[in-house]
């Protein structure tokens, strides 16, 4: 019976504890934003105390001012003028290239990355795994398999960090869809495929 109280008291504490751990450090990364700001306007001397998750707010302004500057001509010029002489810095350049084109494309609104999760033979027929459509190959990588058909570009990630994972290129006739989104996809990766969607989600038309 202790046994049974002690393991229904880990199932409540372990998620809880772990969602709280994890908003901890956001904030706190959040609020390494507040270091940009002058001395005289900083929260801890206004107040006289730290308030946590001003960073957020911070964050958020800087962003939305940024885009709504952006968005306009003049904004869109000064930024252009920006990106080509960081995109021309020597080693600076290698870096920021790769981070640019990786966050447009999942970033932009009308990018398909990650736009749906499949199911795909990995790592050999008979044997599926969840990956997710990243687009398609370069033309050149297409050239050299052009005995294969179309090929798409499918992210398979590991679990449970679905950060690390591996990039292959299959044909489009062996994928079949998952019927899952990519939010259920990544919780049943993340939870060792403890965590299955509802059967009322499963069991919904495609």
């Amino acid at each position: 019976m202790v046994k049974k109280y002690l393991f229904t008291g880990l199932l409540i504490w372990v998620p809880l504890g772990i969602t709280l751990w994890v908003l901890s450090l956001f904030v706190g990364l959040m609020d390494q934003s507040l270091m940009l700001l002058p001395d005289a306007l900083h929260p801890r001397v206004l107040f006289g105390v730290h308030i946590p998750g001003l960073g957020i707010i911070l964050t958020g302004a800087v962003l939305l001012v940024t885009g709504m500057v952006a968005a306009n001509y003049f904004g869109a010029w000064v930024f252009r003028t920006g990106d080509w002489v960081l995109s021309r810095i020597p080693l600076f350049n290698i870096v920021y290239n790769s981070v640019k084109q990786v966050s447009d494309t999942l970033l932009s609104s009308s990018g398909k990355a990650f736009s749906q999760s499949v199911l795909v033979p990995y790592p050999h027929a008979g044997v599926w795994a969840l990956g997710f459509v990243t687009g398609t190959p370069p033309q050149v990588l297409q050239d050299n398999l052009g005995d294969q058909g179309a090929l798409v570009s499918v992210y398979v990630p590991t679990s449970p960090s679905p950060a690390s994972g591996y990039v292959i290129m299959v044909p489009e006739n062996l994928l079949r869809p998952s019927g899952l989104t990519v939010d259920e996809a990544l919780k049943y990766i993340v939870s060792l495929g403890v965590v299955a969607p509802p059967e009322d989600v499963l069991n919904q038309p495609n």
